[in-house]
């Protein structure tokens, strides 16, 4: 039977390999909790609510989100400390040893963690364009003004004196 045509397998195609997550790290002040994670993280968001403000002692605590799963404590895992706040529903965990906050979860999303973004020092792979709370922003709290150095000490800076908006009729021209 030479010169038969054979019909040829039909062959699956590959499923495309992906590309392993890249990981990326975080810690505490004193280095003594690590913290690992898969980036990109799934989003970052500024949180003004009272409960970050006062855990974090400042106008508002910036967030990077993480699967629950995709989250890894790589150092120091009995330093890490929690406390239950029950009215809100909420768990903070910080190091014992320095207090820096390292993690945040809800009650009302089981599946994720919410990371200080300042424990990163590199890319987390999204942008802070959201904001929480936003309705809870306090009035001191820096909106960017401008600045400009502080005489006489160095690294300092002050806002700048805003100008009163001049009136219609004060014009440019005098009569």
């Amino acid at each position: 039977m030479a010169g038969k045509i054979r019909p040829e397998k039909a062959t699956k195609p590959k499923p495309a390999k992906l590309k392993a997550a890249e990981v990326i790290s975080g810690r505490c002040l004193c280095g003594g909790v690590e913290i690992e994670t898969d980036a990109p993280v799934f989003w970052a968001w500024h949180d003004h609510s009272a409960g970050s403000r006062l855990a974090h002692g400042a106008a508002y605590a910036t967030y990077v989100g993480c699967w629950k799963s995709k989250v890894r404590i790589a150092k120091g895992e009995a330093l890490v400390t929690r406390f239950a706040d029950e009215a809100r529903g909420q768990v903070r965990s910080f190091c014992s040893r320095c207090g820096s906050p390292v993690m945040f979860t809800r009650k009302g999303s089981p599946k994720w963690v919410n990371i200080p973004r300042a424990l990163f020092a590199g890319r987390t792979g999204r942008e802070s364009k959201y904001h929480v709370a936003i309705a809870e922003m306090r009035d001191w709290a820096y909106l960017g003004a401008p600045v400009g150095p502080l005489k006489g000490y160095p690294g300092v800076t002050v806002e700048k004196a805003r100008k009163a908006p001049r009136k219609k009729d004060e014009g440019l021209f005098e009569v």
